[in-house]
């Protein structure tokens, strides 16, 4: 018996990817860098360039959608695609992991990794080296790139270079920087293109978040349209945002205790940001002008931000989230009543 499948429809890509995933598959190269801060679409454009390569019949715009290679992509079993990501990640995006991982994690042998295994980048290394299952190439998708480290990124170099066969890598990061130069000096690089505000508020009204929330989450997000998208799937209001500040000032907890102690100091990075720069005569980027009190020092400010990096970086220990935010809400009133 055949089996078949229901043929599906082509998503509408936002305006801006659209046109980038057009150009990407105008030119030629083995290996694409894809970088730019978050928000702005690079799993998104990084997965099209996979699928449009390994479609059956392929379009300018991208991938057809209704031959067998696009159904492989979306039910993440095509034989010639091959993701590295940190294990979280792909559990999250419902990326298979292979037997020996899963059954670690099934019997909680340890947990998921937040980086790319040197373990994965060997598999792949193997993966480039077998026949094709009958496309014309196969591709390597590596997504977030910087989450490799030394050892992985190493693994991956000469294939990387010279791959065997037909085979080409897309790699998508939110922190190129970080990737060690050879990495970068092997791959041709595009630059993510910023979406104008018009755009990004157009589309995310398209995506369900409504247009009084809109321009506000778009702010909080810096103009970064997944990451407005983002914080519109995790609840947060354009009232709420817009209260934070005087909130914070208050010392009032329940303005971030509804976030997870990594969301609750990431607002307020962005808080001490804007009134940091109000401070030394710049614009706030994060809130509203009318919404950020007339608080805090040049020095008072700039060792909360200080003390927020260090707290980022064990944010995501097992300390009594409540008292965390007890904590981060407290370090704040001292930041902010801090006089001159």
């Amino acid at each position: 018996m055949t089996e078949t499948t229901t043929p599906q429809a082509r998503p509408v890509l936002s305006p801006w990817l659209q046109g980038q995933l057009t150009t990407l598959l105008e030119r030629r190269g083995h290996a694409w860098l894809l970088q730019g801060p978050s928000g702005l679409g690079q799993y998104t454009l990084g997965l099209e360039l996979a699928r449009a390569w390994l479609c059956e019949a392929p379009t300018k715009q991208g991938a057809c959608y209704q031959c067998r290679s696009c159904h492989a992509v979306d039910v993440r079993t095509h034989a010639d695609l091959r993701t590295l990501m940190p294990e979280t990640l792909a559990l999250e995006l419902n990326w298979p992991l292979d037997a020996k991982t899963q059954k670690d994690l099934d019997d909680k042998k340890r947990k998921p990794s937040k980086e790319i295994r040197v373990e994965a980048a060997r598999d792949m290394v193997a993966f480039s080296q077998q026949t094709r299952s009958g496309g014309s190439t196969k591709v390597v998708f590596v997504y977030p790139a910087e989450r490799m480290n030394h050892v992985t990124a190493n693994t991956i170099l000469k294939t990387l270079e010279e791959p065997p066969g037909e085979c080409r890598f897309v790699l998508a990061s939110e922190a190129a920087h970080q990737l060690l130069p050879t990495i970068r000096s092997r791959c041709q690089t595009h630059t993510m293109i910023w979406p104008s505000e018009a755009e990004s508020l157009s589309w995310l009204q398209t995506q369900g978040v409504p247009a009084a929330d809109a321009a506000v989450l778009l702010c909080a997000a810096g103009g970064r349209p997944e990451d407005a998208l983002d914080l519109a799937n995790t609840g947060l209001k354009a009232a709420h945002w817009a209260a934070l500040p005087k909130a914070v000032m208050r010392g009032d907890v329940g303005a971030v205790s509804d976030a997870t102690p990594s969301q609750a100091i990431a607002m307020l990075q962005k808080l001490c940001h804007d009134l940091l720069a109000i401070r030394t005569g710049g614009e706030p980027r994060f809130f509203m002008a009318a919404d950020l009190p007339a608080a805090g020092t040049v020095n008072s400010l700039t060792q909360w931000s200080k003390d927020l990096m260090d707290a980022a970086r064990t944010s995501e220990h097992p300390y009594n989230a409540g008292l965390m935010f007890e904590a981060l809400v407290a370090r704040a009133q001292t930041a902010l009543r801090a006089k001159d």
